[in-house]
């Protein structure tokens, strides 16, 4: 039972202000990159296609689902032992909102291919940039951040190749419940370790 029990991260109270605009900034990205993807109709991402699938069958919005999905792979990184702070559950609440603001504003596209695609690469390093953001403020990475990086300090494997492993083994589950999977899924599927990557490299995010 003790292995099971969370780490928290300390709350620096004398930065608070200033790390909570630089995560909501964060949020609001990656928010946006997923709404973004999910308007685009040509497959979005990894976990977005698990949570619309479950959204769909549970007539609830992706928001709302990726609020319980975030504290469903919250569960694991504890179990893992990874670090959480405030920053955790404010991602989880608050990324699962901005979806949805965002997708109430954001039109479905379908008859402009062009504009479809730019809907699907541009979110990829916006999504990078977003994840460097608000792990970068160290107040407890996201919950599904939380879980690449606990496989990547307990097998070793580098940021890419644990973001990478995460995305494909969540994407086929999805699709087998019937997820929004298509061309874009797999493209984001293939970049988006490293773009995390580079939004680490970016972001100056310590330690990775």
């Amino acid at each position: 039972m003790l292995g099971a029990m969370p780490i928290f991260r300390p709350f620096r109270k004398e930065t608070f202000w200033r790390d909570l605009l630089v995560i909501q900034g964060g949020f609001a990205l990656f928010g946006l990159s997923i709404a973004l993807m999910i308007r685009a109709n040509l497959g979005t991402s990894s976990w977005s296609v698990l949570e619309v699938a479950l959204a769909n069958r549970l007539s609830v919005t992706p928001g709302t689902m990726a609020i319980a999905m975030g504290f469903f792979v919250l569960g694991i990184s504890i179990a893992l032992r990874e670090e959480i702070g405030w920053g955790t559950l404010a991602n989880i609440v608050c990324i699962g909102l901005w979806i949805d603001a965002f997708l109430y504003v954001i039109p479905s596209i379908d008859d402009n291919l062009i504009l479809q695609i730019a809907m699907l690469v541009v979110p990829i390093p916006l999504q990078g940039l977003a994840s460097g953001l608000y792990i970068g403020v160290d107040a407890g990475a996201g919950p599904r951040d939380s879980l690449m990086l606990a496989i990547h300090r307990t097998t070793g494997l580098s940021i890419r190749v644990a973001r990478i492993s995460v995305e494909v083994t969540v994407v086929l589950i999805g699709w087998l419940l019937g997820g929004p999977v298509g061309f874009g899924t797999l493209v984001f599927a293939l970049l988006i370790g490293p773009a995390v990557q580079w939004g680490f490299r970016v972001c100056k995010v310590k330690g990775h």
